[in-house]
Protein backbone atom coordinates (compact mmCIF):
# COMPACT_ATOMS: atom_id res chain seq x y z
CA UNK A 1 0.00 0.00 0.00
CA UNK A 2 2.24 2.52 0.82
CA UNK A 3 4.35 1.32 -2.25
CA UNK A 4 1.16 2.16 -4.16
CA UNK A 5 0.80 5.32 -2.28
CA UNK A 6 4.05 6.82 -3.43
CA UNK A 7 4.02 5.40 -7.09
CA UNK A 8 0.69 7.56 -7.25
CA UNK A 9 2.37 10.67 -5.78
CA UNK A 10 5.44 10.26 -8.16
CA UNK A 11 2.78 10.06 -11.20
CA UNK A 12 1.21 13.55 -9.76
CA UNK A 13 4.58 15.30 -9.59
CA UNK A 14 5.37 14.29 -12.85
CA UNK A 15 1.46 15.50 -14.98
CA UNK A 16 2.73 17.80 -16.81
CA UNK A 17 5.84 20.51 -17.00
CA UNK A 18 3.13 23.10 -16.13
CA UNK A 19 3.95 26.16 -13.84
CA UNK A 20 2.52 25.62 -10.67
CA UNK A 21 2.14 27.79 -7.78
CA UNK A 22 3.67 26.82 -4.80
CA UNK A 23 2.36 25.50 -1.20
CA UNK A 24 1.67 28.48 0.92
CA UNK A 25 1.57 27.91 4.73
CA UNK A 26 0.04 29.84 7.19
CA UNK A 27 -1.17 30.33 10.85
CA UNK A 28 -2.77 34.05 10.42
CA UNK A 29 -5.58 33.32 7.15
CA UNK A 30 -5.43 32.40 3.70
CA UNK A 31 -7.11 32.97 0.63
CA UNK A 32 -6.79 30.90 -2.61
CA UNK A 33 -8.50 31.90 -6.05
CA UNK A 34 -7.22 31.81 -9.84
CA UNK A 35 -6.31 35.15 -9.87
CA UNK A 36 -3.52 36.14 -7.60
CA UNK A 37 -4.77 40.30 -7.94
CA UNK A 38 -8.34 38.70 -6.29
CA UNK A 39 -5.95 36.77 -3.50
CA UNK A 40 -4.07 39.39 -2.63
CA UNK A 41 -6.96 42.28 -2.16
CA UNK A 42 -8.94 39.47 0.10
CA UNK A 43 -5.89 38.76 2.10
CA UNK A 44 -5.38 42.78 2.69
CA UNK A 45 -9.36 42.78 3.44
CA UNK A 46 -8.06 40.27 6.45
CA UNK A 47 -5.00 42.30 7.29
CA UNK A 48 -7.52 45.03 7.89
CA UNK A 49 -9.36 43.43 10.28
CA UNK A 50 -11.99 41.93 8.37
CA UNK A 51 -13.66 38.55 8.24
CA UNK A 52 -13.53 35.77 6.38
CA UNK A 53 -16.64 36.66 5.04
CA UNK A 54 -15.16 39.95 4.38
CA UNK A 55 -12.31 39.05 2.16
CA UNK A 56 -14.59 36.56 0.34
CA UNK A 57 -16.93 39.74 -1.22
CA UNK A 58 -13.49 41.58 -2.00
CA UNK A 59 -12.15 38.11 -3.45
CA UNK A 60 -15.54 37.87 -5.49
CA UNK A 61 -15.81 41.42 -6.75
CA UNK A 62 -12.08 41.23 -7.54
CA UNK A 63 -12.76 38.28 -9.54
CA UNK A 64 -15.31 40.09 -11.89
CA UNK A 65 -12.51 42.78 -12.87
CA UNK A 66 -9.59 39.85 -13.20
CA UNK A 67 -11.17 37.00 -14.44
CA UNK A 68 -14.38 37.83 -16.28
CA UNK A 69 -14.77 34.50 -17.77
CA UNK A 70 -16.15 33.44 -14.68
CA UNK A 71 -15.81 36.02 -12.14
CA UNK A 72 -19.16 38.34 -12.09
CA UNK A 73 -21.58 40.20 -10.42
CA UNK A 74 -24.47 39.71 -13.60
CA UNK A 75 -24.15 35.64 -12.51
CA UNK A 76 -24.96 33.70 -9.43
CA UNK A 77 -23.43 30.46 -6.76
CA UNK A 78 -23.67 29.07 -3.17
CA UNK A 79 -20.77 30.14 -0.09
CA UNK A 80 -20.05 27.74 2.64
CA UNK A 81 -19.40 29.59 5.56
CA UNK A 82 -17.28 28.15 8.57
CA UNK A 83 -18.36 30.07 11.87
CA UNK A 84 -15.52 31.61 13.21
CA UNK A 85 -14.50 29.83 16.72
CA UNK A 86 -16.55 31.03 19.64
CA UNK A 87 -14.82 31.44 22.94
CA UNK A 88 -15.87 30.25 25.88
CA UNK A 89 -18.60 27.66 23.80
CA UNK A 90 -18.40 23.83 24.48
CA UNK A 91 -21.01 24.00 21.18
CA UNK A 92 -20.03 22.34 17.91
CA UNK A 93 -19.38 24.86 14.92
CA UNK A 94 -22.49 24.66 12.34
CA UNK A 95 -21.94 25.91 8.66
CA UNK A 96 -24.57 27.67 6.77
CA UNK A 97 -24.89 28.09 3.44
CA UNK A 98 -25.61 31.19 1.42
CA UNK A 99 -27.59 30.36 -1.81
CA UNK A 100 -27.44 32.85 -4.62
CA UNK A 101 -28.45 30.85 -7.48
CA UNK A 102 -29.80 32.26 -10.42
CA UNK A 103 -33.74 32.73 -11.28
CA UNK A 104 -35.96 32.23 -14.06
CA UNK A 105 -37.99 35.25 -15.20
CA UNK A 106 -41.68 35.79 -14.66
CA UNK A 107 -42.18 35.41 -18.14
CA UNK A 108 -40.97 32.10 -19.52
CA UNK A 109 -42.85 28.85 -18.85
CA UNK A 110 -41.38 25.84 -19.02
CA UNK A 111 -41.60 25.26 -22.63
CA UNK A 112 -40.19 28.62 -23.46
CA UNK A 113 -37.11 27.28 -25.40
CA UNK A 114 -38.42 23.97 -26.73
CA UNK A 115 -37.46 25.06 -30.28
CA UNK A 116 -34.52 27.27 -29.23
CA UNK A 117 -30.87 26.37 -30.08
CA UNK A 118 -29.36 29.35 -29.44
CA UNK A 119 -26.92 28.91 -26.08
CA UNK A 120 -25.71 33.00 -25.94
CA UNK A 121 -27.51 36.09 -26.02
CA UNK A 122 -30.16 38.37 -24.15
CA UNK A 123 -32.88 34.90 -23.68
CA UNK A 124 -30.40 32.94 -22.11
CA UNK A 125 -29.84 35.21 -18.75
CA UNK A 126 -31.05 34.58 -15.92
CA UNK A 127 -31.95 36.64 -12.57
CA UNK A 128 -28.50 37.60 -11.48
CA UNK A 129 -28.20 36.67 -7.32
CA UNK A 130 -24.15 37.29 -7.08
CA UNK A 131 -24.38 40.84 -5.37
CA UNK A 132 -28.26 40.02 -3.08
CA UNK A 133 -25.62 36.77 -2.25
CA UNK A 134 -22.19 38.25 -1.13
CA UNK A 135 -24.65 41.31 0.53
CA UNK A 136 -26.47 38.59 2.67
CA UNK A 137 -23.25 36.96 3.43
CA UNK A 138 -21.43 40.52 4.50
CA UNK A 139 -24.84 41.40 6.44
CA UNK A 140 -24.40 37.88 8.38
CA UNK A 141 -21.45 37.68 9.07
CA UNK A 142 -18.86 40.76 7.93
CA UNK A 143 -16.66 42.78 9.94
CA UNK A 144 -15.87 45.36 7.92
CA UNK A 145 -18.27 48.22 6.20
CA UNK A 146 -19.56 47.29 2.88
CA UNK A 147 -17.62 49.89 1.01
CA UNK A 148 -14.45 49.08 2.49
CA UNK A 149 -14.52 45.42 1.30
CA UNK A 150 -15.66 46.65 -2.46
CA UNK A 151 -12.88 49.00 -2.57
CA UNK A 152 -9.79 46.71 -4.16
CA UNK A 153 -12.47 46.03 -7.15
CA UNK A 154 -13.39 49.23 -7.86
CA UNK A 155 -9.28 50.06 -7.61
CA UNK A 156 -8.54 47.54 -10.45
CA UNK A 157 -11.04 48.44 -12.41
CA UNK A 158 -9.98 52.30 -12.70
CA UNK A 159 -6.25 51.67 -12.45
CA UNK A 160 -6.49 48.45 -14.50
CA UNK A 161 -3.96 45.12 -13.85
CA UNK A 162 -1.49 43.58 -16.12
CA UNK A 163 -3.43 40.26 -17.70
CA UNK A 164 -1.57 36.74 -18.07
CA UNK A 165 -0.72 34.73 -21.26
CA UNK A 166 -4.31 32.78 -20.71
CA UNK A 167 -6.67 36.12 -20.46
CA UNK A 168 -5.10 37.89 -23.34
CA UNK A 169 -5.52 34.71 -26.03
CA UNK A 170 -9.20 34.14 -23.97
CA UNK A 171 -10.04 38.00 -24.68
CA UNK A 172 -8.63 37.73 -28.55
CA UNK A 173 -10.30 34.67 -29.08
CA UNK A 174 -13.95 35.87 -27.70
CA UNK A 175 -13.62 39.40 -29.30
CA UNK A 176 -12.60 38.12 -32.54
CA UNK A 177 -14.59 35.14 -32.54
CA UNK A 178 -17.50 34.96 -35.28
CA UNK A 179 -20.27 33.77 -33.53
CA UNK A 180 -19.38 36.39 -30.96
CA UNK A 181 -21.46 39.15 -32.39
CA UNK A 182 -22.01 40.96 -29.47
CA UNK A 183 -20.79 45.10 -29.92
CA UNK A 184 -20.94 45.59 -26.19
CA UNK A 185 -18.34 43.01 -25.70
CA UNK A 186 -16.66 44.02 -28.37
CA UNK A 187 -16.00 47.65 -27.38
CA UNK A 188 -15.49 46.39 -23.80
CA UNK A 189 -12.62 43.91 -24.39
CA UNK A 190 -10.76 44.27 -27.54
CA UNK A 191 -7.68 45.94 -27.30
CA UNK A 192 -8.07 49.66 -27.22
CA UNK A 193 -6.26 51.03 -30.68
CA UNK A 194 -6.27 47.48 -31.86
CA UNK A 195 -4.01 44.70 -32.21
CA UNK A 196 -4.00 41.72 -30.02
CA UNK A 197 -3.98 41.30 -26.16
CA UNK A 198 -0.39 40.16 -25.08
CA UNK A 199 0.52 39.21 -21.79
CA UNK A 200 1.59 41.88 -19.71
CA UNK A 201 -0.48 44.46 -21.06
CA UNK A 202 -3.02 46.60 -18.70
CA UNK A 203 -6.67 45.96 -18.97
CA UNK A 204 -8.45 49.11 -17.48
CA UNK A 205 -12.06 48.53 -17.18
CA UNK A 206 -13.62 52.15 -16.46
CA UNK A 207 -17.09 51.65 -16.91
CA UNK A 208 -16.92 48.83 -14.63
CA UNK A 209 -15.01 50.53 -12.05
CA UNK A 210 -17.98 52.85 -11.62
CA UNK A 211 -20.54 50.07 -11.50
CA UNK A 212 -18.30 48.93 -8.37
CA UNK A 213 -18.49 52.67 -6.90
CA UNK A 214 -21.66 52.47 -7.46
CA UNK A 215 -22.45 49.35 -5.52
CA UNK A 216 -20.23 51.08 -2.69
CA UNK A 217 -22.00 53.87 -2.30
CA UNK A 218 -24.99 53.52 -2.51
CA UNK A 219 -25.10 49.63 -1.38
CA UNK A 220 -25.91 46.10 -3.27
CA UNK A 221 -30.00 47.38 -3.18
CA UNK A 222 -28.51 49.43 -6.44
CA UNK A 223 -27.99 46.49 -8.33
CA UNK A 224 -31.88 45.72 -7.60
CA UNK A 225 -33.68 48.84 -7.27
CA UNK A 226 -30.99 51.07 -8.13
CA UNK A 227 -29.09 53.20 -11.18
CA UNK A 228 -27.83 49.81 -12.02
CA UNK A 229 -31.04 47.67 -12.01
CA UNK A 230 -31.83 50.21 -14.63
CA UNK A 231 -29.10 49.96 -16.77
CA UNK A 232 -30.16 46.11 -16.92
CA UNK A 233 -33.53 46.45 -17.87
CA UNK A 234 -32.47 48.70 -20.49
CA UNK A 235 -29.70 46.22 -21.71
CA UNK A 236 -32.56 43.72 -21.38
CA UNK A 237 -35.12 45.79 -23.61
CA UNK A 238 -32.33 47.08 -26.50
CA UNK A 239 -31.78 42.98 -26.70
CA UNK A 240 -34.82 41.13 -26.04
CA UNK A 241 -34.37 39.62 -22.94
CA UNK A 242 -37.01 38.62 -20.55
CA UNK A 243 -35.91 40.23 -17.23
CA UNK A 244 -38.12 42.95 -16.13
CA UNK A 245 -37.68 45.70 -12.94
CA UNK A 246 -40.10 43.45 -11.13
CA UNK A 247 -37.61 40.02 -11.81
CA UNK A 248 -34.75 42.58 -10.25
CA UNK A 249 -37.06 43.69 -7.31
CA UNK A 250 -38.07 40.53 -6.58
CA UNK A 251 -35.17 38.38 -6.43
CA UNK A 252 -33.85 36.78 -3.01
CA UNK A 253 -30.77 34.95 -1.69
CA UNK A 254 -31.61 32.35 1.20
CA UNK A 255 -29.83 31.40 4.39
CA UNK A 256 -29.95 27.17 3.73
CA UNK A 257 -28.57 24.26 5.85
CA UNK A 258 -25.80 22.47 4.38
CA UNK A 259 -26.20 18.86 3.19
CA UNK A 260 -23.90 16.71 5.23
CA UNK A 261 -22.96 13.50 5.84
CA UNK A 262 -20.21 11.41 7.58
CA UNK A 263 -17.36 9.69 6.50
CA UNK A 264 -14.67 7.93 7.93
CA UNK A 265 -15.26 9.95 11.20
CA UNK A 266 -14.92 12.82 9.41
CA UNK A 267 -17.69 15.43 8.41
CA UNK A 268 -18.49 16.83 5.28
CA UNK A 269 -20.51 19.65 4.36
CA UNK A 270 -22.08 21.17 1.14
CA UNK A 271 -24.90 23.13 -0.54
CA UNK A 272 -28.56 21.81 -0.51
CA UNK A 273 -30.59 21.98 -3.74
CA UNK A 274 -30.70 23.92 -6.27
CA UNK A 275 -27.39 22.33 -5.98
CA UNK A 276 -26.99 18.61 -7.14
CA UNK A 277 -23.28 18.89 -6.67
CA UNK A 278 -23.71 18.73 -2.83
CA UNK A 279 -25.98 15.80 -2.47
CA UNK A 280 -23.63 13.67 -5.93
CA UNK A 281 -20.56 13.95 -3.43
CA UNK A 282 -22.78 12.81 -0.36
CA UNK A 283 -24.25 10.11 -2.23
CA UNK A 284 -20.42 9.37 -3.56
CA UNK A 285 -18.92 9.52 -0.19
CA UNK A 286 -21.40 6.98 1.73
CA UNK A 287 -20.92 4.60 -1.26
CA UNK A 288 -17.63 4.74 -1.00
CA UNK A 289 -17.46 4.07 2.73
CA UNK A 290 -18.74 0.45 2.04
CA UNK A 291 -15.38 -0.60 0.73
CA UNK A 292 -11.33 -0.25 2.09
CA UNK A 293 -10.44 2.67 -0.25
CA UNK A 294 -7.06 2.81 1.10
CA UNK A 295 -6.53 -0.65 1.14
CA UNK A 296 -7.09 -0.62 -2.51
CA UNK A 297 -5.05 1.83 -3.37
CA UNK A 298 -5.09 5.24 -5.76
CA UNK A 299 -4.33 3.32 -8.77
CA UNK A 300 -6.05 -0.05 -8.42
CA UNK A 301 -8.62 -0.64 -10.98
CA UNK A 302 -11.27 -1.97 -8.07
CA UNK A 303 -10.81 1.45 -6.42
CA UNK A 304 -11.18 3.33 -10.17
CA UNK A 305 -13.99 0.71 -10.51
CA UNK A 306 -15.92 2.10 -7.35
CA UNK A 307 -15.61 5.12 -7.86
CA UNK A 308 -16.75 5.54 -11.05
CA UNK A 309 -19.81 3.42 -10.25
CA UNK A 310 -20.26 5.37 -7.34
CA UNK A 311 -20.44 8.62 -9.48
CA UNK A 312 -22.15 6.97 -12.03
CA UNK A 313 -25.46 5.69 -9.23
CA UNK A 314 -25.45 9.39 -8.04
CA UNK A 315 -25.40 11.27 -11.30
CA UNK A 316 -28.15 8.82 -12.22
CA UNK A 317 -30.11 10.39 -9.29
CA UNK A 318 -29.63 13.67 -9.84
CA UNK A 319 -31.39 13.58 -13.39
CA UNK A 320 -34.24 11.45 -11.68
CA UNK A 321 -35.50 13.07 -8.60
CA UNK A 322 -33.49 16.42 -8.77
CA UNK A 323 -34.46 20.65 -9.02
CA UNK A 324 -35.36 23.27 -6.97
CA UNK A 325 -36.84 22.06 -3.74
CA UNK A 326 -39.60 24.92 -3.64
CA UNK A 327 -40.68 23.26 -6.57
CA UNK A 328 -40.14 19.68 -6.50
CA UNK A 329 -39.66 17.29 -3.74
CA UNK A 330 -36.39 15.76 -2.90
CA UNK A 331 -36.10 12.05 -1.40
CA UNK A 332 -34.47 12.09 1.91
CA UNK A 333 -32.95 8.70 0.96
CA UNK A 334 -30.63 10.16 -1.43
CA UNK A 335 -28.36 10.95 1.74
CA UNK A 336 -29.20 7.99 3.64
CA UNK A 337 -26.31 5.47 4.65
CA UNK A 338 -28.45 2.61 4.27
CA UNK A 339 -30.01 3.89 0.39
CA UNK A 340 -26.03 3.87 -0.12
CA UNK A 341 -25.26 0.74 1.30
CA UNK A 342 -28.40 -1.08 -0.27
CA UNK A 343 -26.32 0.78 -3.79
CA UNK A 344 -23.16 -0.46 -2.72
CA UNK A 345 -24.25 -3.93 -2.65
CA UNK A 346 -25.60 -3.90 -6.28
CA UNK A 347 -22.29 -3.39 -7.85
CA UNK A 348 -21.00 -6.38 -9.82
CA UNK A 349 -17.26 -5.44 -8.28
CA UNK A 350 -16.23 -7.58 -11.39
CA UNK A 351 -18.32 -5.98 -14.39
CA UNK A 352 -19.11 -2.13 -15.66
CA UNK A 353 -23.03 -1.45 -14.75
CA UNK A 354 -24.46 -0.32 -18.37
CA UNK A 355 -25.83 3.47 -17.64
CA UNK A 356 -29.17 2.72 -19.11
CA UNK A 357 -30.12 0.15 -16.97
CA UNK A 358 -30.30 2.15 -13.65
CA UNK A 359 -32.80 4.11 -15.26
CA UNK A 360 -36.16 1.47 -16.43
CA UNK A 361 -38.16 4.54 -15.59
CA UNK A 362 -36.65 6.99 -17.61
CA UNK A 363 -37.44 7.11 -21.83
CA UNK A 364 -34.22 7.46 -23.28
CA UNK A 365 -34.05 8.69 -27.03
CA UNK A 366 -31.19 8.38 -29.67
CA UNK A 367 -31.76 12.19 -30.48
CA UNK A 368 -28.62 14.14 -30.99
CA UNK A 369 -18.64 25.48 -18.67
CA UNK A 370 -18.16 29.29 -16.87
CA UNK A 371 -17.44 29.13 -12.94
CA UNK A 372 -14.92 29.82 -10.43
CA UNK A 373 -14.14 28.47 -7.04
CA UNK A 374 -12.07 30.20 -4.12
CA UNK A 375 -11.26 29.09 -0.68
CA UNK A 376 -10.09 31.14 2.15
CA UNK A 377 -10.11 31.13 6.16
CA UNK A 378 -9.35 34.01 8.43
CA UNK A 379 -7.28 33.95 12.08
CA UNK A 380 -10.09 33.04 14.01
CA UNK A 381 -10.66 30.10 11.78
CA UNK A 382 -13.68 31.02 10.03
CA UNK A 383 -13.62 30.17 6.62
CA UNK A 384 -15.24 30.42 3.37
CA UNK A 385 -15.65 28.16 0.50
CA UNK A 386 -17.33 30.40 -2.82
CA UNK A 387 -18.37 28.60 -5.82
CA UNK A 388 -20.35 31.19 -8.78
CA UNK A 389 -20.35 31.03 -12.13
CA UNK A 390 -22.06 32.67 -15.50
CA UNK A 391 -22.62 29.22 -16.56
CA UNK A 392 -20.64 29.38 -20.08
CA UNK A 393 -17.05 31.07 -20.57
CA UNK A 394 -17.72 34.99 -20.34
CA UNK A 395 -21.65 33.56 -20.32
CA UNK A 396 -24.13 34.98 -22.40
CA UNK A 397 -21.66 37.27 -23.61
CA UNK A 398 -24.01 40.22 -22.93
CA UNK A 399 -22.55 42.82 -21.38
CA UNK A 400 -24.69 45.54 -20.09
CA UNK A 401 -24.43 48.61 -21.69
CA UNK A 402 -22.20 51.31 -20.09
CA UNK A 403 -22.07 49.08 -16.66
CA UNK A 404 -18.87 47.00 -18.11
CA UNK A 405 -20.59 43.61 -16.63
CA UNK A 406 -21.38 40.03 -18.04
CA UNK A 407 -24.46 38.46 -17.58
CA UNK A 408 -24.89 34.92 -17.47
CA UNK A 409 -26.44 32.42 -19.49
CA UNK A 410 -27.82 30.21 -16.83
CA UNK A 411 -30.97 29.67 -18.18
CA UNK A 412 -29.41 26.75 -20.30
CA UNK A 413 -28.94 24.86 -16.93
CA UNK A 414 -32.59 24.23 -16.98
CA UNK A 415 -33.81 21.22 -18.77
CA UNK A 416 -34.91 22.84 -21.95
CA UNK A 417 -36.82 20.30 -24.10
CA UNK A 418 -39.00 18.35 -20.75
CA UNK A 419 -39.35 14.12 -21.74
CA UNK A 420 -36.32 14.25 -23.87
CA UNK A 421 -33.10 12.39 -22.39
CA UNK A 422 -30.93 10.79 -24.43
CA UNK A 423 -28.03 8.26 -24.41
CA UNK A 424 -25.85 11.44 -25.50
CA UNK A 425 -26.33 13.33 -21.71
CA UNK A 426 -29.22 15.83 -22.89
CA UNK A 427 -31.98 15.72 -20.11
CA UNK A 428 -35.50 16.15 -20.10
CA UNK A 429 -37.07 14.88 -16.93
CA UNK A 430 -39.12 17.07 -14.90
CA UNK A 431 -37.27 18.26 -12.08
CA UNK A 432 -35.80 20.64 -13.71
CA UNK A 433 -37.69 22.08 -16.22
CA UNK A 434 -38.18 26.14 -16.31
CA UNK A 435 -40.68 27.86 -14.24
CA UNK A 436 -41.18 31.16 -13.36
CA UNK A 437 -38.95 32.37 -10.41
CA UNK A 438 -37.59 28.80 -10.42
CA UNK A 439 -34.12 28.18 -9.99
CA UNK A 440 -32.10 25.71 -12.41
CA UNK A 441 -30.29 22.95 -11.10
CA UNK A 442 -26.34 23.46 -10.28
CA UNK A 443 -23.63 21.12 -10.12
CA UNK A 444 -21.55 23.45 -7.91
CA UNK A 445 -20.17 21.90 -4.68
CA UNK A 446 -18.07 24.50 -2.32
CA UNK A 447 -17.03 21.91 0.40
CA UNK A 448 -16.27 22.03 3.87
CA UNK A 449 -14.91 19.22 5.91
CA UNK A 450 -14.32 18.99 9.67
CA UNK A 451 -13.32 16.53 12.58
CA UNK A 452 -14.12 16.59 16.18
CA UNK A 453 -15.36 19.93 15.38
CA UNK A 454 -12.28 21.71 14.14
CA UNK A 455 -12.24 22.56 10.01
CA UNK A 456 -9.96 20.46 8.08
CA UNK A 457 -10.39 20.95 4.18
CA UNK A 458 -12.00 23.64 2.42
CA UNK A 459 -12.26 23.20 -1.23
CA UNK A 460 -14.75 23.15 -4.49
CA UNK A 461 -14.01 23.89 -8.36
CA UNK A 462 -15.76 24.56 -11.52
CA UNK A 463 -16.30 22.24 -14.21
CA UNK A 464 -20.11 21.80 -14.57
CA UNK A 465 -21.17 18.69 -14.13
CA UNK A 466 -17.48 17.31 -13.43
CA UNK A 467 -17.60 19.61 -10.49
CA UNK A 468 -18.71 16.62 -7.79
CA UNK A 469 -16.26 14.47 -8.81
CA UNK A 470 -13.68 16.89 -8.77
CA UNK A 471 -14.23 17.56 -5.34
CA UNK A 472 -15.04 14.02 -4.19
CA UNK A 473 -11.13 13.13 -5.73
CA UNK A 474 -9.86 16.15 -3.26
CA UNK A 475 -12.05 14.64 -0.54
CA UNK A 476 -10.64 11.38 -0.48
CA UNK A 477 -7.01 12.04 -2.10
CA UNK A 478 -6.85 13.63 1.89
CA UNK A 479 -8.86 11.68 3.68
CA UNK A 480 -8.33 7.99 2.94
CA UNK A 481 -4.74 8.60 0.95
CA UNK A 482 -3.17 11.63 3.53
CA UNK A 483 -1.92 12.92 0.57
CA UNK A 484 -0.94 16.91 1.26
CA UNK A 485 -2.86 19.82 -0.15
CA UNK A 486 -0.55 19.87 -3.22
CA UNK A 487 -0.56 16.68 -3.86
CA UNK A 488 -4.77 16.18 -3.34
CA UNK A 489 -5.17 19.06 -6.40
CA UNK A 490 -2.17 17.92 -8.53
CA UNK A 491 -3.31 14.21 -8.77
CA UNK A 492 -5.16 13.02 -11.89
CA UNK A 493 -9.35 13.34 -11.91
CA UNK A 494 -11.68 11.04 -12.90
CA UNK A 495 -15.69 11.49 -13.83
CA UNK A 496 -18.73 10.08 -15.12
CA UNK A 497 -22.21 11.74 -15.35
CA UNK A 498 -24.54 8.48 -15.98
CA UNK A 499 -25.12 9.30 -19.88
CA UNK A 500 -23.26 9.57 -21.99
CA UNK A 501 -22.27 6.30 -20.94
CA UNK A 502 -18.19 7.02 -20.35
CA UNK A 503 -15.38 7.79 -18.29
CA UNK A 504 -13.32 11.04 -18.28
CA UNK A 505 -10.23 10.51 -17.19
CA UNK A 506 -7.75 13.40 -16.99
CA UNK A 507 -4.80 10.96 -17.81
CA UNK A 508 -1.25 11.71 -17.44
CA UNK A 509 0.44 10.48 -20.90
CA UNK A 510 3.19 7.91 -19.72
CA UNK A 511 2.85 4.26 -20.51
CA UNK A 512 2.07 3.27 -17.53
CA UNK A 513 -1.43 4.51 -17.54
CA UNK A 514 -2.32 2.42 -20.66
CA UNK A 515 -2.28 -1.06 -18.23
CA UNK A 516 -4.68 0.89 -16.12
CA UNK A 517 -6.90 1.77 -18.59
CA UNK A 518 -7.09 -2.07 -19.99
CA UNK A 519 -7.85 -3.41 -17.26
CA UNK A 520 -10.99 -1.13 -16.74
CA UNK A 521 -11.97 -1.96 -20.35
CA UNK A 522 -11.75 -5.54 -19.41
CA UNK A 523 -14.63 -4.81 -16.95
CA UNK A 524 -16.73 -3.39 -19.48
CA UNK A 525 -16.09 0.03 -19.07
CA UNK A 526 -16.20 2.38 -21.77
CA UNK A 527 -13.80 5.66 -22.38
CA UNK A 528 -14.26 9.03 -23.76
CA UNK A 529 -12.47 9.42 -27.62
CA UNK A 530 -9.81 11.79 -25.85
CA UNK A 531 -8.97 8.79 -23.31
CA UNK A 532 -8.46 6.16 -25.96
CA UNK A 533 -6.28 8.14 -27.86
CA UNK A 534 -2.92 7.42 -25.14
CA UNK A 535 -0.39 10.03 -25.45
CA UNK A 536 -2.48 12.89 -27.88
CA UNK A 537 -2.74 15.88 -25.40
CA UNK A 538 -3.95 16.49 -21.83
CA UNK A 539 -7.60 17.13 -21.05
CA UNK A 540 -8.53 19.13 -18.22
CA UNK A 541 -10.40 18.86 -15.16
CA UNK A 542 -11.91 21.44 -12.55
CA UNK A 543 -9.62 24.10 -10.67
CA UNK A 544 -9.87 22.99 -7.26
CA UNK A 545 -8.57 26.23 -5.09
CA UNK A 546 -7.79 24.49 -1.68
CA UNK A 547 -7.00 24.97 1.95
CA UNK A 548 -5.48 22.12 4.18
CA UNK A 549 -5.69 22.69 8.02
CA UNK A 550 -2.52 20.14 9.65
CA UNK A 551 -1.93 21.15 13.18
CA UNK A 552 -3.11 24.39 12.86
CA UNK A 553 -1.21 25.43 10.04
CA UNK A 554 -3.10 26.62 6.94
CA UNK A 555 -1.65 25.17 3.64
CA UNK A 556 -2.96 26.71 0.24
CA UNK A 557 -2.75 25.03 -2.96
CA UNK A 558 -4.10 27.14 -5.65
CA UNK A 559 -4.71 24.69 -9.19
CA UNK A 560 -2.82 25.59 -11.74
CA UNK A 561 -5.21 23.95 -14.69
CA UNK A 562 -6.90 27.25 -15.97
CA UNK A 563 -4.77 29.88 -15.05
CA UNK A 564 -1.62 29.99 -12.52
CA UNK A 565 -3.64 31.00 -9.40
CA UNK A 566 -2.42 31.97 -5.96
CA UNK A 567 -2.41 30.94 -2.66
CA UNK A 568 -1.92 34.39 -0.21
CA UNK A 569 -1.00 33.80 3.43
CA UNK A 570 -0.82 35.59 6.09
Amino acid sequence: MLLACSLWIGLVASLLAVDRPPEVTSEKGMVVSVSPEASDAGLDILKQGGSAVDAAVAVALALAVTFPEAGNIGGGGFMMVWPANAKGSDQPAQPVCIEYRETCPAALKRDSFVNERRQEGHHTIGIPGTVAGLALAHEKCGKLKWAQVVAPAILLAHEGFHIDAALASALNRMAGSPTANFSEFRRVFTKPGGGEWQSGDRLIQRELAQTMKTLADDGPDSFYRGRIAEQIVAEMQAGGGFITREDLAGYRAHVRKPVSTSYRGYDIYAPPPPSAGGTQLMECLNILEQFDVNGLGPKSPQFVHVLVESMRRASCDRVRHMGDPDFTPIPVKLLSKDYAKQLSEQLDLSRATRSESLAPDITLTDEPPSTTHFSIVDGHCMAVANTYTLQNSYGSRVVVGGAGFLLNNEMTDFNWRPGVTTTRGQVGTEPNVMAPGKRMLSSQCPTLVSREGKLLLVTGSPGGRTIPSTVLGVVVNVIDFSLSAREAVDAPRWHHQWLPDRIQFERHPAPDYAELLRQLQQQGHLFSDDVKRLGDGYQRQGDAHTILIRHGVLHGAADWRRTVGKAAGW
